[in-house]
């Protein structure tokens, strides 16, 4: 089956799909609290600590697209479940790594692990509902993503500072292993099965073309700026342009005689062009905003990273009152929310630039208002611009809608912190670094606005 009625969908179907998302969010910003005690712990160069981050980052981005195919071709189920097994293998490996170098190389496991769960939950959630049902399935997706971005921070920080049996930094990745445990019992019972009407092959040229050219493109933006952008980073990114243009119009010509990876007909949608140009400015600034704020709050404002996590709940309070509703609010106003989404998260980025300028007098927790109001705009966006993106789209061509998606998603948030990082470091002090990064977000965000307008005006 390809499709199934709201009304059949295995009532367990949400807690699985969602528990993976929010491990793969999780794991996204968790490890940002946890890099000091580990580099003192096994004693890891810059570099390494570096590839902790970036080894996770660069397998997530570049495997969705042939993620999202394997699971057209063998079952979006079965994939799932392969990715949430060597995901849950991928966390012991990184919670018990004796070297710095283990530790690397099993964040490489984690990230390919997360892209073949990936695109199978937005497909699985696009596929097995419908109407109202559909929109409130991707109102859990995006909260249960928000959350894991949001919280990962504070989660970090509560988990090293309670440092459970001893394990330091360890729990942060060990604390996957009964969420991944308990899911991996209830995949077969809780998940339909589905693949593509007709199963389509692999396209090796493809793979081969997406895969390289994605890797030149989001391998300098990780490590570019740290670097002082060396002449391979220059290279690479010029060799990626000419891969991703090969890749394209392979595309095109493999769509009359073969299976192609990204159907080039997707394009045709305007929903789904628009929608992923309006996702790529919304991820520009989301990525990099957490990582600018998190630089301002323990290096500006010198808090250590609990501290900084309570900070950002202010954004999570905000998040959690709209994204709980945006599918009725969507349902109501169409664009007209997402709209409202981006103008508020452009007031938000205001207030806290009102807010920035640290003082004798001036408390920290100024910043929450401009926080509230920023959380308030994106529960309205990121739930709702997800399901847009994918709402005209046929089933047929729902798992490679879901690998593009997911893949803008990725080389979004890295192109983000790469071209902020510049911004931010070039600033004299980090209060002034801060309020240059929060100008940039602000007009991104005025920017998502205005692409929002390109949208079908429906709901």
């Amino acid at each position: 089956p390809t499709a199934h009625h709201p009304s059949h969908a295995p009532r367990g179907l949400h807690p699985v799909v969602l528990a993976a998302t929010f491990m793969t969010s999780l794991d996204v910003f968790v490890v940002n609290v946890a890099l000091p005690s580990l580099q003192a712990d096994l004693r890891a160069g810059p570099a390494a600590v570096q590839w902790v981050v970036a080894g996770f980052a660069l397998a997530l981005a570049v495997g969705l697209i042939t993620a999202a195919r394997l699971g057209d071709r063998y079952g979006r189920r079965r994939v799932f479940e392969l990715g949430l097994a060597l995901f849950t293998l991928a966390s012991a490996g990184c919670g018990l790594a004796p070297t710095a170098a283990t530790l690397v190389g099993a964040r490489v496991a984690q990230g390919l692990a997360a892209a073949l769960m990936g695109p199978q939950v937005l497909t699985i959630l696009r596929t097995a509902y419908t109407g109202a049902a559909q929109a409130r399935a991707f109102a859990m997706y995006g909260l249960t993503m928000g959350v894991g971005a949001v919280f990962g921070q504070l989660i970090g920080g509560v988990l090293i500072r309670a440092d459970l049996f001893g394990l330091d930094w360890r729990s942060c990745f060990l604390i996957n292993l009964p969420v991944g445990l308990a899911a991996l019992a209830l995949v077969r019972r809780c998940l339909p099965e589905s693949r593509a009407p007709r199963p389509p092959g692999l396209d090796p040229v493809g793979v081969v073309l997406s895969t390289t050219g994605l890797t030149g493109l989001v391998l300098p933006l990780i490590q570019g700026r740290a670097q002082g952008w060396p002449l391979w980073t220059v290279l690479l990114l010029i060799a990626s342009t000419a891969l991703l243009a090969g890749f394209v119009l392979h595309q095109h010509r493999t769509r009359t005689t073969g299976s192609p990876l990204v159907d080039t007909r997707l394009f045709r949608s305007r929903t789904f062009a628009a929608g992923l140009a309006a996702q790529l400015a919304f991820w520009l600034g989301q990525a990099s905003f957490f990582l600018v704020l998190a630089l301002h709050l323990q290096l500006g404002r010198g808090l250590d990273a609990l501290a900084a996590g309570l900070v950002f709940t202010a954004i999570g309070l905000g998040y959690l009152i709209t994204s709980t509703t945006a599918d009725r609010i969507s349902a109501r106003l169409g664009r007209h929310a997402l709209t409202l989404g981006a103008l508020l998260m452009a007031a938000g980025l205001g207030l806290l630039a009102l807010a920035a300028e640290p003082g004798p007098t001036t408390s920290v927790w100024w910043l929450t208002p401009g926080l509230f109001v920023d959380g308030l705009g994106m529960g309205l966006v990121i739930a709702p611009l997800t399901s847009t993106v994918l709402a005209d789209i046929s089933p047929h061509l729902a798992g490679s809608a879901s690998g593009v998606l997911a893949t803008v998603q990725q080389v979004a948030g890295a192109l983000g912190i790469a071209l902020l990082g510049l911004l931010y470091y070039a600033a004299p002090t980090p209060s002034t670094a801060f309020t240059h990064s929060l100008a940039a977000l602000t007009t991104l965000e005025l920017l998502l606005a205005a692409l929002l307008q390109l949208l079908p005006r429906t709901p």
